[in-house]
């Protein structure tokens, strides 16, 4: 691979791109670090870092395991480091860890990962390339263009005995044992110990910096606070390889963000909250960032909006003068939600929204595609039926087949009331014939007794 090194002494360029309004290779000459500290987005950071990013268009990159062919919003952090680094004129280089992926860091964790076979790992890099090509420019002629890499491609075929040779003699054990991460899985928190082979993923870690430090022109790495150790094991790697004379290499984290309670960030009943519509539907997402208290929206839209700093102030200002309006939270709900999906989805997100809490009507419930309708009305009773079931009275299948009303008598007075909606329609009369027209999706009907009480039936068969 040819060697593309950076043009040093050279002052930050300002960069445009027109051909895509939300396209992050903006004219712009920001300085990088003071634009993660305001934002709440720096944890570490080596001596000198600075400096040289000011005097410097400056490559850096920032590692992620494929062990999904979806990132979640755990990854959002670093994900917006990348992108907030190539506002600022700089070169984002995002590295899927094919080779890392397959064997496990142990930085927070108990366990080892499972092995991924080339073919899955493949699939799971392009699903994560279109996702970050929603946040970085990868298409673009700017020479600050984002680039993927996987370091399955230069590992693949490192025999054991090179890799000893050239990466291992470098790095002490005695150095190696000092990092934090390996410390905790050796003092118990994994009730097995440490592998070797977890044990050798700073090495792994600190040669990718090493081989993106020659081929790609790499400086700088980004990551969570996490990978402080595995990320400065990289910088002393360079420097014991190509001596105290080559250029610097530096390191820059990224705090791990939690919720008010202290909580992992991201996490759900449900299981993590998902990039992919297909794992986690808009409204879903829409929903999550809608439903953050206040300290935590007050921190999250600095961190995951590249809105800038005057008007983040003032949405902060009006929140806290009106907090019952929830401005910030809706803010925060669309930037995230058009930044990962679309102004459409987020605009079917909010009219998904108002099926429950606004005026909507059996139109707005038809558009609803299946996975976003049991989504809004998650947790809400439910019943099923068997088609054959179909073309009774209302009040029949109501009171029967899905006892949604204790009585025919307690129907018939709230149907007079007009107290009875089917799919948002006030049901006119109690013996009303229900087909399999009324069906959403082919097989979901919407019962409403009362203002807020809803009923999903379900058609089986």
């Amino acid at each position: 691979m040819t060697s593309r090194r950076p043009r040093h002494g050279m002052a930050v360029a300002a960069l445009t791109n027109p051909n895509n309004h939300n396209n992050p290779t903006m004219t712009m000459n920001k300085n990088f670090v003071e634009e993660l500290k305001w934002r709440g987005m720096l944890a570490q950071i080596m001596p000198g870092t600075e400096e040289y990013l000011n005097g410097h268009r400056v490559s850096a990159y920032l590692g992620t395991d494929p062990t999904a062919d979806s990132l979640h919003i755990g990854h959002l952090c670093g994900v917006m480091m990348l992108r907030h680094l190539q506002r600022c004129g700089h070169r984002p280089i995002a590295l899927v860890g094919g080779a890392t992926g397959m064997i496990g860091d142990p930085s927070g964790k108990s366990l080892e990962r499972n092995l991924l076979d080339e073919e899955t790992l493949r699939h799971n890099q392009e699903c994560i390339k279109k996702q970050l090509a929603k946040f970085l420019d990868f298409e673009s002629d700017a020479p600050n263009r984002a680039e993927l890499v996987n370091n399955y491609d230069w590992m693949k075929d490192f025999s054991f005995l090179d890799f000893a040779r050239e990466v291992g003699k470098h790095i002490t054990v005695n150095y190696m044992m000092a990092k934090e991460s390996v410390q905790q899985r050796l003092n118990g928190t994994a009730r097995d110990g440490l592998s070797f082979t977890e044990f050798t993923y700073q090495l792994l870690q600190g040669y990718d910096f090493l081989h993106l430090y020659r081929h790609h022109g790499v400086r700088l790495q980004l990551g969570g606070n996490d990978q402080w150790g595995n990320m400065t094991t990289g910088t002393e790697l360079i420097r014991r390889t190509l001596g105290s004379d080559a250029e610097p290499a530096f390191a820059l984290t990224c705090p791990l963000i939690t919720k008010a309670d202290g909580k992992k960030f991201g996490k759900t009943e449900s299981g993590n909250v998902w990039l992919d519509p297909k794992r986690t539907s808009p409204y879903r997402f829409y929903q999550f960032w809608l439903n953050t208290g206040d300290d935590e929206a007050e921190r999250y839209i600095k961190i995951f909006t590249s809105l800038d700093r005057d008007t983040i102030e003032t949405l902060v200002a009006d929140h806290r003068q009106d907090p019952g309006r929830r401005m910030l939270q809706k803010r925060l709900a669309e930037e995230v939600t058009v930044m990962v999906h679309s102004r459409a989805d987020l605009d079917a997100a909010i009219e998904a929204s108002n099926i429950l809490f606004g005026k909507s009507t059996k139109e707005s419930l038809r558009k609803l595609d299946e996975q976003t309708l049991l989504d809004v009305f998650d947790g809400v009773p439910r019943h099923d039926i068997t088609a054959d079931q179909l073309g009774q009275p209302a009040i029949e299948l109501f009171t029967q087949s899905a006892p949604i009303f204790s009585s025919k008598g307690e129907m018939r007075k709230m149907v007079q009331g007009g107290g009875v909606s089917l799919n948002k329609e006030k049901l006119q009369a109690s013996d009303r014939v229900v087909t399999s027209g009324d069906l959403i999706d082919g097989k979901y009907m919407l019962v409403q007794r009362g203002k807020k009480n809803y009923f999903l039936i379900t058609v089986k068969g």
